[in-house]
């Protein structure tokens, strides 16, 4: 049975832009719900494998319940890793595939923005890659994620409610700015972009 990873870095780490009751709620309890649920209808069968294999089988089996549960623990997991408390540039080879795709990081933010801000009710906005490296951004509804897609992802924010409406209320807007200004993980999107590459291992579940 699958088990919540620790955070990567300490519940104050991320202020100002996410608060440490921010934290303590999405992952000690709404993250912590997903695993439980996950391992109740994964009972009696046999073992499962990683929890990229639960989701994609969920999927092909058309098994809705397991499904939604097992990608939002997948997705949650991939978006505390998505963030660092440590703020720094992207990677030059990442930067120029960035400058490619949306005409810098400034063009980046903008669509990321915009498309997160757009996206009606619950979801992800991710920055993702192909298989030839060009990036674009890609919203999914509520728990879906890329996994059954043929796409990799680099990052990804929450845009559920309870990701930001302790600090930011209803201003879904100013959450994502605050979060991309402060705390992309760039060194997992540069190694999440070789992969999509062919040039390593992509991230997988712990």
């Amino acid at each position: 049975m699958f088990t919540l990873p620790e955070l990567p870095y300490g519940y104050d780490d991320l202020a100002p832009a996410m608060s440490a009751e921010t934290l303590h709620l999405h992952h000690d309890k709404h993250h912590a719900r997903y695993f439980a649920v996950t391992n109740e209808l994964l009972a009696g069968r046999p073992a499962p494998g990683s929890l990229e294999d639960v989701v994609r089988a969920a999927a092909k089996a058309g098994e809705k319940k397991l499904f939604n549960n097992a990608a939002q623990a997948w997705n949650h997991t991939f978006f505390w890793n998505s963030m660092t408390p440590n703020k720094a540039a992207p990677a030059p080879a990442l930067l120029d595939v960035i400058t490619s795709s949306f005409g810098g990081l400034d063009g980046l933010k903008a669509k990321f923005v915009e498309e997160g801000g757009a996206h009606f009710g619950s979801g992800w906005v991710w920055l993702a890659a192909a298989g030839s490296g060009a990036l674009s951004i890609v919203q999914t509804h509520d728990g879906e994620n890329l996994l059954t897609q043929n796409l990799t992802p680099l990052l990804v924010c929450d845009l559920w409610e309870h990701a930001y409406y302790v600090d930011y209320r209803n201003d879904r807007a100013a959450f994502l700015r605050a979060w991309f200004e402060a705390l992309p993980n760039w060194a997992l999107a540069a190694s999440q972009l070789a992969a999509a590459q062919g040039k390593g291992p992509a991230w997988t579940h712990p």
